[in-house]
């Protein structure tokens, strides 16, 4: 989140530009989620554009905001996460995806069964959701999400998940105190980190065939 409709519009739209430089630059289709992830927090950070210029409330902007930040992440980062680990970190990023699984659809649930509200609150928005079991499914998204890029097996997400860990914390901190949101800054910087990442990735070796009939 941003301190304005008009920022997180155009910090929105920045982070989806970055999304799109991903997508263009992947060598390997098991990079593609994890290269496409700016594209949804580019689309995260326009859609609270609008429950901005709504001035915040319960409709339609404000669940589809909750949705992808709570049930989406907690499925997609650890799907992209395995997606493109090595082969020696795939089993541990399995528990992880099911921890993920598991998570977002209690979350799922509890959007589906509870309100969602939206409350300007200064610089900030404030979101409340009534979550059924809140220090299970802190703890099962945090596993999940920043659980999976710190034991990817691969250093860039190592880097990555260290910032997202730092970065939420700092950003909580902040809109605690209803200060100017730093959300926006740091979904921009992940994204770029992301963008080093995927230019990082090799190219998948192709296996050579012999001519048919070749001896």
């Amino acid at each position: 989140m941003c301190w304005s409709a008009t920022a997180d519009l155009v910090a929105g739209v920045g982070v989806a530009g970055v999304g799109a430089a991903c997508v263009a630059r992947v060598r390997s289709v098991g990079d593609l989620p994890l290269a496409a992830l700016p594209l949804l927090l580019g689309a995260h950070q326009i859609v609270e554009s609008v429950v901005w210029a709504s001035d915040g409330g319960s409709g339609p902007a404000t669940v589809l905001w909750a949705v992808i930040a709570l049930p989406l992440l907690a499925l997609w980062v650890p799907a992209g996460v395995l997606c493109a680990a090595p082969p020696h970190a795939r089993p541990r990023l399995v528990l992880l995806l099911a921890v993920g699984t598991a998570t977002a659809a209690m979350l799922a649930h509890d959007l589906a069964t509870g309100p969602v509200t939206a409350e300007i609150r200064g610089r900030t928005v404030g979101y409340a959701v009534d979550l059924s079991h809140p220090e299970l499914l802190v703890a099962g998204y945090l596993l999940a999400t920043v659980g999976s890029l710190l034991l990817s097996g691969d250093r860039r997400l190592l880097v990555l998940g260290i910032l997202v860990a730092v970065g939420a914390v700092a950003c909580w901190a902040l809109w605690r105190l209803e200060f100017v949101s730093t959300w926006c800054a740091f979904a921009a910087v992940c994204s770029v980190v992301l963008l080093g990442w995927v230019r990082a990735r090799p190219t998948p070796s192709k296996t050579h065939h012999s001519p048919a009939g070749a001896r």
